[in-house]
């Protein structure tokens, strides 16, 4: 929205020596000494946490607020009344009057000004920040896997997500979904939507409340967070901006209650592949993926209309078929998918970690084996015979008609009694190289000895007993390490603590030809 109350609030210099040292988006609050989510004013250049930590940054404006029994009095305080701050972190800007986020500026352009000087401030400081972690490392022998400041131990490159009230299911998928490389580079490859047309043509585009769904773009706020990691950034990243286009067009995930992890995925994944249909900023989707030579037409598989990189990477195809029991009809039905869903076998559901004796422990084949086995159909779900033209009794088989290059895996822990949604909290072993999914395509004799080998990018892991609560975290590898990412923490970790997760959600990628051939 345009907020009138610019240019009684907005009083700083934009290059003021009032501002702290450091990087604007690590900057302390004031009163609590929190970094997380600073916000400064724009009247006074004081520096206060948000709403979603202890809120000073609104108590600073409602501490400043006279009240309105003397008109004279009231006139004078207008003049610098304490009500428009800045986020440090996404630059955008808030007017507590106005009770939203504000995309005009003064006559004399203060605003941007100020938002210039703080993304300069911040650049200065990552780049003295990169500078100081070469040094580190060159001293640092080969096989230290750990970077020690300040006496604690910290991941390299990677930057955390923070939490906004129960966030840590999206949290959990993001950190994933940006260590997939191929599906991340595309996107942070996208042009940027960064100008708006009349007045406020040339400056940044911020989402405000006041904005109509066709004024958000999920592509957009999606390309910002996987660009915003990676950087090197110590300070965790705020996601608000996405979180709120999520809010706008996933009304499922409004709130701050605790959401499936798997669910927001499969929204996200849907609802980036639809707008990527249409087009952005003015560049066709369709054109930018045939530029992209690694995505070739016979890697496409097309769901809900015209392919997009989520198809192209995420997308398989299924075999469904179901036998009549009684005349022996054999019905085939071919069904994209993004992901598989795979139950725990009953057999195993009572052990729950891997050192646990009593019985074998199961394994991930034993899942893909349960989905993938000939199974006949109970009465609640008679198929349809068309040579019988009644329901029948009936068998059904699934096969994988076509593997994707990035398979993921979803471990149905969570299942409906009568009145819980309990979780199986069983350990399922899963390999960290060499999936082989050969013996579960249709047609395995048309597959290269290589194409169907996967090695594991992510996983995410439900730490807690039911859906509705609990918590997400997620593991990846980047760059040869594993890393843990949980909300704003990140730390590096090993395969020995990856392969003992218990995992909710599995990221395969597939393997390329030039590497090894170990077997599941």
């Amino acid at each position: 929205m345009e907020c009138p109350h610019l240019s009684s609030s907005v009083c700083i210099a934009p290059d003021s020596a009032k501002f702290p040292n450091g990087s604007p988006s690590s900057w302390c609050c004031s009163v609590c000494r929190s970094n997380k989510s600073p916000w400064v004013c724009l009247t006074c250049s004081s520096v206060h946490c948000g709403r979603y930590v202890n809120g000073h940054a609104k108590k600073h404006y409602e501490d400043a607020q006279v009240p309105l029994t003397n008109h004279k009095k009231s006139e004078k305080q207008d003049k610098a009344q304490h009500t428009v701050c800045m986020d440090c972190s996404s630059y955008s800007t808030y007017c507590y009057r106005c009770d939203d986020f504000v995309v005009n500026d003064t006559k004399l352009g203060l605003v941007q000004k100020v938002r210039e000087h703080l993304q300069n401030l911040e650049n200065s400081a990552f780049t003295a920040d990169r500078h100081r972690k070469r040094k580190l490392l060159e001293n640092s022998t080969l096989n230290s896997k750990l970077l020690k400041v300040n006496g604690s131990t910290t991941a390299i490159c990677a930057t955390g997500l923070r939490n906004l009230g129960n966030t840590c299911f999206m949290n959990a998928i993001l950190q994933s979904l940006s260590n997939i490389e191929q599906f991340c580079c595309y996107f942070k490859e996208l042009p940027a939507v960064e100008l708006r047309n009349g007045k406020t043509a040339g400056r940044r585009t911020y989402h405000t409340r006041s904005q109509g769904d066709n004024n958000v773009s999920l592509v957009e706020e999606f390309r910002k967070t996987l660009c915003a990691l990676w950087q090197g950034s110590q300070t965790a990243f705020s996601p608000e901006s996405l979180f709120y286009v999520v809010w706008k067009i996933m009304p499922n995930f409004r709130g701050y209650q605790q959401q499936d992890a798997h669910e927001f995925m499969r929204y996200l994944l849907d609802h980036l592949h639809l707008e990527l249909q249409g087009g952005f900023n003015g560049v066709s989707r369709s054109a930018i993926l045939q530029e992209n030579s690694t995505l070739s037409a016979s890697n496409k598989c097309c769901i809900n209309g015209a392919s997009t990189v989520v198809t192209a990477i995420f997308g398989g195809i299924l075999q469904n078929e179901v036998n009549c029991l009684i005349c022996g009809t054999e019905s085939r039905k071919f069904d994209p998918f993004l992901d598989l869903s795979l139950d725990i076998p009953s057999q195993f559901r009572s052990k729950r970690s891997k050192n646990q004796e009593n019985g074998p422990v199961c394994s991930l084949r034993d899942c893909l084996r349960s989905f993938t086995d000939l199974e006949e159909l109970d009465e609640t779900e008679l198929y349809m015979c068309h040579k019988c033209k009644k329901k029948q009794k009936s068998t059904k088989k699934f096969w994988i008609q076509k593997l994707p290059k990035v398979l993921c895996l979803h471990l149905k822990r969570f299942h409906w009694t009568a009145y819980l949604r309990n979780k199986v909290d069983t350990y399922v072993e899963f390999p960290l190289r060499g999936l082989d999914m050969k013996c579960y395509l249709l047609e395995p004799e048309n597959s290269g000895p290589e194409s169907c080998l996967y090695d594991l990018a992510a996983v995410v892991v439900h730490h807690g007993s039911g859906v509705g609560s609990g918590h997400y975290t997620a593991y990846a590898t980047h760059e040869g390490r594993w890393f843990h990412f949980n909300d704003s923490t990140v730390t590096l970790t090993d395969e020995e603590t990856v392969v003992k997760a218990k995992a909710y959600i599995l990221f395969y990628v597939e393997r390329q030809a030039k590497a090894g051939s170990d077997k599941l």
